[in-house]
């Protein structure tokens, strides 16, 4: 081979990572991402450790520097920058936090005791829940998923404390030891911080206990909240208070702070029927314990460091496995960006994210559509009616790249350096307000549901759009403009952008039309054609054993693996146009068809605790980051020669039993 078809890059990403002891078909996600891994190993205060991770301590340091700089600056108050200083300066101000105690939830708590029936019950759960405290009412303004033109009010399933309802009947040794330290210490010792003696903690826990199970009881499994028909019940206003003849839904409505409600979306009716039985069944006493809880659980980061030391005892130690907390500015910053996020963003853009980054990915979304459009015409299954209304959809989706064209108005938010609670709060009631007040109004398309600065991204069967932040381009210690187009196809063409535009067409995504409505336009013969191919990839991932006996749940992370496959072949065909692949150079030995597996497989660097991952099976739709690759990768030809797959290796899949959906 001539020299000058081999390159040697420095600091390689994708090189960097091998783990070359690892056959790349016994297992690619070690062979890709093992020496990393090796040389990583998961810190005390995470459940897991990955690029993700990596990614967000780098984007910390940044929001550090815009913090402190704020806190200097003394601005003029209104200001965003006031904002941001004042709000840093009271989640740093842990003297001031703990001699308040639980002091900023003084006036909710008071609500709480004086409710005695089930009219004020009532009342006070709708309080609370508009300062983002949890409880029974699952509600939130959305698009109406049959006319996405209109917002309207919708109802879900709420009032856990646990994960998901399958805590609460797993009988499994790992579930029954979380439960029994829920039931016996964690409940009982948030109580007795909200000022109940032993005696009243010991008894409220056990209420808790009891209508969480109850409301468990009726609550729907993971997998049977992804069908969109049956989460969709519209009722008109009648029709919601006959579901619930103990619920006075005008008088909630009000003191939820919502206009005049004429019609709503009940996603799951037994769970509100249960929770009218249970405000019958269980009493006043009840209900106060159970209010307390939720309240001090929605507070607890902000408050005493007794509050908030039990808090991550049981969430982060229990549930996630994680060792120690961690330090105060990284978790004040969290806050700070879910709450005020995108103010952050404005400031983040500027500084950090180029314009010729925003040009490339614009770019490579075009070429991933294009890929797609030829997908859909080479379709052996899929009829030419269907065909034609899939490319009126695919060619329909607006993809939002790296930063709102217009920003969000933090104008009517306020800031001040007494309390971090008390902001917490006001920034929680601010972001209510501004989502109920989409009622009735028209769909803001301009809207971000993200921050520039959040390492994710997202497909919106409604609005049929993609949203993908500044930050999910990032790949720790290398420049946008060193990373080469087989890396970057891997990494950001198939796993975000492929993935996100597939999900338009997975399982759930593709009952949603061009314009964003739940409305059927397959032909019957092509659903079950679709049908057919899916649950050949939902069994292949339920066969996967992840720990102990927990396999994954096929069924429930369908659509991510869905968008997976889909995001991976149609990456490999936009990056075959590419002049990289034509070439066919060798960097640092690997060639161009290498670089992007190796690529897309960087994007699931990472590990889990077992106690994080035995969590994300039962809660979670995206199977586990190593499954995300090895998983697709099995079904897909190019993998195999690229990689000289043989019949024995252990990523090799029978050709019968590969999976080709787009």
């Amino acid at each position: 081979m001539a020299l000058s078809a081999y390159i040697a890059k420095p600091n390689d990403p994708v090189f960097d990572n091998l783990d070359q002891s690892v056959s790349p078909g016994a297992d690619f996600f070690k062979y890709a991402n093992g020496g990393w891994l090796k040389r990583n190993p998961i810190p005390a205060a995470y459940s897991s450790w990955g690029i993700g991770n990596v990614v967000s301590e780098e984007l910390r340091d940044r929001l550090k520097k815009i913090n402190e700089d704020a806190l200097a600056a003394n601005a003029p108050k209104g200001t965003t920058t006031q904002k941001i200083g004042d709000f840093y300066f009271t989640g740093l101000d842990t003297v001031n936090i703990e001699k308040r105690g639980i002091d900023p939830l003084k006036a909710q708590l008071a609500l709480i005791d004086q409710a005695n029936d089930v009219p004020s019950i009532l009342n006070a759960a709708a309080v609370l829940s508009t300062t983002g405290t949890r409880n029974v009412f699952g509600a939130r303004v959305g698009q109406d998923a049959k006319n996405s033109a209109k917002m309207i009010l919708q109802l879900g399933q709420a009032g856990l404390g646990l994960p998901n309802r399958d805590y609460y009947f797993k009988t499994d040794a790992r579930t029954v030891k979380i439960r029994t330290d829920y039931t016996t210490n964690h409940l009982p010792t948030m109580l007795k911080l909200t000022g109940y003696d032993e005696q009243q903690a010991k008894a409220g826990a056990e209420s808790i206990y009891r209508i969480e199970k109850f409301l468990a009881d009726s609550s729907r499994k993971l997998e049977k909240l992804r069908d969109p028909y049956a989460n969709y019940h519209k009722m008109t206003l009648a029709q919601l208070n006959a579901l619930t003849p103990d619920v006075n839904w005008n008088t909630v409505f009000k003191a939820m702070e919502l206009k005049p409600v004429d019609s709503v979306i009940v996603g799951q009716p037994e769970y509100y029927r249960a929770l009218n039985t249970a405000l019958k069944t269980f009493a006043a006493g009840d209900w106060k314990a159970y209010l307390r809880w939720k309240l001090i659980a929605s507070y607890s980061p902000y408050l005493t460091k007794a509050v908030d030391d039990e808090s991550f005892r049981f969430g982060g130690k229990v549930i996630s496995g994680r060792k120690e907390q961690l330090p105060r500015w990284k978790r004040v910053l969290d806050t700070e960006n879910g709450l005020m996020g995108e103010a952050l963003g404005f400031l983040f853009v500027k500084e950090y994210f180029p314009v010729t980054a925003k040009r490339r990915y614009t770019d490579m979304v075009e070429a991933i559509r294009q890929a797609y459009r030829e997908h859909i015409a080479k379709l052996d299954w899929m009829t030419p009616e269907t065909k034609q209304k899939a490319l009126v959809k695919l060619n329909a989706i607006h993809p939002k790249v790296g930063y709102p064209d217009k920003w969000k108005d933090f104008s009517t938010l306020v800031m001040d350096r007494e309390s971090y609670a008390g902001n917490v709060m006001r920034a929680r009631h601010w972001a209510y307000l501004v989502n109920i007040n989409k009622l009735g109004k028209p769909v803001d398309h301009t809207e971000w549901g993200m921050t520039p600065q959040t390492y994710n991204a997202s497909y919106s069967p409604s609005n049929n759009e993609i949203t993908l932040p500044a930050a999910q381009f990032t790949i720790p210690g290398v420049k946008d403009s060193e990373v080469d187009d087989a890396v970057a196809y891997g990494y950001v063409a198939a796993s975000t952008i492929g993935h996100e535009i597939t999900h338009g067409f997975d399982d759930e995504g593709r009952q949603f039309d061009a314009k964003g409505n739940l409305k059927t336009w397959w032909t019957p013969t092509d659903s079950v054609r679709f049908t057919k191919r899916a649950n050949m990839l939902a069994d292949q991932f339920s066969s996967y054993v992840v720990l102990d006996s927990l396999h994954v749940n096929g069924k429930a992370s369908l659509g991510e693996n869905i968008a997976d496959l889909g995001g991976i072949v149609l990456g490999i065909d936009a990056f075959k146009k590419t002049k990289q692949y034509k070439e066919g150079k060798l960097i640092n030995g690997l060639t161009p068809m290498q670089r992007f597996f190796l690529g897309y497989a960087l994007g699931w660097l990472g590990q889990e605790r077992d106690e994080a991952l035995a969590n994300q099976i039962l809660t979670d739709v995206h199977a586990p980051g190593f499954l995300r690759v090895n998983g697709p990768f099995s079904d897909v030809p190019e993998f195999y020669e690229a990689f000289h797959i043989k019949k024995g290796d252990k990523m090799w899949l029978d050709p019968a039993k590969r999976v080709k959906i787009w």
